[in-house]
C-alpha cells in the first residue's frame, strides 16, 4: 500500500516545524544568492545559519556589515537582531531542519563543469547529516547532477545509514532524509520584480521531498511551481539561460552584419520592438558575463556528449558570444588607427568592469578578457568602477588592479565604455576625452566626432 504524500513520521514532524516557522534553515555559501535567500527567512521569522567557508565573509556579518552593494548593512544588522547568525563551522550543520546548498559551479580549465564545490559541501554536510532532514541544491548545474552526485555522496558518507526518500521506496523508519533541486534565480541589479515575486522551481527525488521543499519555499515566495523530478527542475534552468544566451547570440551577430551594413543595430532593435506581439528585444554588448548565462550552455554541452547528442546551435551562439571581446579589441585598434595612433603603446580608460550595469558582480565579465587581451597587445589599461574597487585574482585572471579617478581624461588616447553604469555622465565624458569607443550605445544621443559605437 502507498502511504500518502507527508504521512511518514519524520516529513510530517519538519512540515509542521515549516508552517509554525520553527524550522532551523541552513543556507550554504553566503555570496549573491545564498545571503539573499537567507535574509527572506530571516525576514520570515525562520532561525538562519549561514555557512561559508570564506572567514572574511562570516566575520563581517557577525559585525552587521553587509559585503554585497545591493544589500545594505541595515538590513545585516535587523537579521542579527532576530534570528540569524553566520558561522564556518559546518558541524552546526547536526542542529538545521533544512539546508540549501547556494554553492559556485563555475567552468574548469577545459570548459567542462566544475563540480568541486557541490562535491565539497556533500562531503561537508554528510557527516552531520540526520534523519528528516531535507537538503536542497540550488547551484545552477546540468541535469542528473542531484541524483548521481549530491545523493551518492550524502548516502556514501553520512556513517549512519541513512537513505534519501526515493520515488521507489517508501518508508516510515527514521533512516531517510529528503533531497530536493531548486534553481536560483536571482537577477542582480532588477529592482522591478520583488524576490519573492519570482516563482520558485522545486523538484524533489520524491513526493515527500518534493512537498517538504514546496511548503519551505512558499513561505518566502509567493509561487513555487513544482516538476516531476530534481533533472526536470535542473533543465528548467539550464533552458532559462541558454534562451538568453542564444538570442543574445544572435542580436551579437547582427551587430557585427550592421556595422558592415552600415546600419545602427540599437535603431533597429528598437524598431523591433514595437511589435505587439511575437518578438522580445535582446540586446548586443562586448561578451557575456554573470555566473550562469556564459556558463550553463557548456554544462549542457558537456552532459549531451554523454548521450552521443551534439548541441550544434547552443554551440555556436556560445562561439559568436566568447567572441565579442575580441571584436572589442579589434574595433578599438581600427578606432585609434583613424588616428594615427598604434594600439600597442597606447593609454586606455575603461569604463564598467561589472558584467553589467548598476552592481558590483565581476564573475565572467567580458572586461576581464578585454583587459588581458589589451595588455598582451601592450595597451597601458587603467580602469574606473564606482562598484568594484579593485580587482585581484580570479578563475582565468590575475589582474591586480586599482580603481583609478576620472580625473584628467584628455590625457587617455581613448576611453573604452564596457559597462554602462547610470551613474556616468556620458556628455562629460565624451567631452573631456580625446577618443570614446562604446560597446554598450551608453552615448546614445550624444552627437560627437569623438565616438565610435562598436
Amino acid at each position: 500500500m502507498i502511504i500518502p504524500v507527508i504521512q511518514a513520521t519524520q516529513g510530517y514532524q519538519l512540515k509542521s516545524q515549516i508552517e509554525k516557522r520553527e524550522a532551523k534553515v541552513g543556507v550554504i555559501g553566503l555570496g549573491y544568492v545564498g545571503l539573499p535567500l537567507s535574509l527572506l527567512y530571516v525576514g520570515e521569522g525562520f532561525p538562519v545559519t549561514g555557512f561559508d567557508i570564506d572567514q572574511r565573509k562570516i566575520d563581517s556579518l557577525t559585525e552587521g556589515k553587509s559585503y554585497i552593494y545591493r544589500i545594505a548593512t541595515e538590513e545585516i544588522q535587523e537579521a542579527r537582531a532576530k534570528e540569524f547568525a553566520a558561522t564556518s563551522e559546518f558541524q552546526r550543520l547536526a542542529e538545521m531542519d533544512a539546508i540549501i546548498i547556494c554553492v559556485p559551479t563555475p567552468l574548469n580549465e577545459h570548459q567542462g563543469p566544475d563540480t568541486s564545490f557541490i562535491i565539497n559541501t556533500a562531503r561537508a554536510i554528510a557527516p552531520h547529516l540526520r534523519a528528516g532532514q531535507l537538503v536542497i541544491l540550488e547551484s545552477t548545474t546540468y541535469p542528473g547532477t542531484t541524483e548521481e552526485l549530491l545523493v551518492p555522496i550524502l548516502e556514501r558518507e553520512n556513517q549512519k545509514g541513512l537513505k534519501a526518500a526515493r520515488h521507489d521506496v517508501t518508508s516510515e523508519t527514521a533512516g531517510e532524509f529528503f533531497v530536493a533541486f531548486s534553481p536560483e534565480r536571482e537577477d542582480p541589479g532588477n529592482t522591478t520584480v520583488a524576490r519573492r515575486d519570482i516563482p520558485k522551481i522545486v523538484g524533489g527525488l520524491d513526493p515527500q521531498a518534493a512537498e517538504l521543499a514546496a511548503s519551505l519555499y512558499g513561505a518566502i515566495f509567493n509561487r513555487v511551481v513544482q516538476v516531476s523530478s530534481p533533472a526536470a527542475a535542473e533543465m528548467t534552468k539550464l533552458l532559462e539561460n541558454i534562451y538568453r544566451c542564444v538570442n543574445i547570440a544572435l542580436v551579437n551577430e547582427l551587430k557585427l552584419l550592421c556595422l558592415r551594413m552600415g546600419l545602427d543595430i540599437w535603431e533597429v532593435i528598437d524598431a523591433a520592438a514595437t511589435k505587439p506581439f511575437g518578438y522580445q528585444p535582446f540586446y548586443p554588448g562586448p561578451g557575456l558575463g554573470g555566473h550562469c548565462i556564459p556558463i550553463d550552455p557548456f554544462y549542457l554541452s558537456w552532459k549531451a556528449k554523454e548521450f552521443d547528442f551534439c548541441t550544434r546551435f547552443i554551440e555556436l551562439a556560445g562561439e559568436i558570444n566568447v567572441g565579442m571581446p575580441y571584436h572589442v579589441v579589434a574595433s578599438l585598434a581600427a578606432a585609434l588607427n583613424k588616428q594615427k595612433k598604434a594600439l600597442n603603446g597606447a593609454h586606455v580608460m575603461l569604463l564598467g568592469v561589472a558584467y553589467k550595469k548598476d552592481i558590483d558582480d565581476l564573475r565572467e565579465s567580458p572586461a576581464l578578457t578585454i583587459i588581458e587581451l589589451l595588455r598582451k597587445e601592450g595597451v597601458t589599461i587603467s580602469y574606473n568602477d564606482p562598484y568594484i574597487p579593485s580587482i585581484g585574482k580570479g578563475r582565468k585572471y590575475d589582474l591586480q588592479m586599482s580603481c583609478a579617478p576620472l580625473d584628467h581624461l584628455e590625457e587617455y588616447d581613448c576611453v573604452l565604455i564596457v559597462t554602462d553604469h547610470s551613474s556616468y555622465d556620458y556628455g562629460s565624458i565624451v567631452e573631456e576625452s580625446q577618443l570614446v569607443v562604446d560597446t554598450r550605445n551608453a552615448t546614445r544621443g550624444i552627437l560627437s566626432p569623438k565616438i565610435v559605437r562598436c
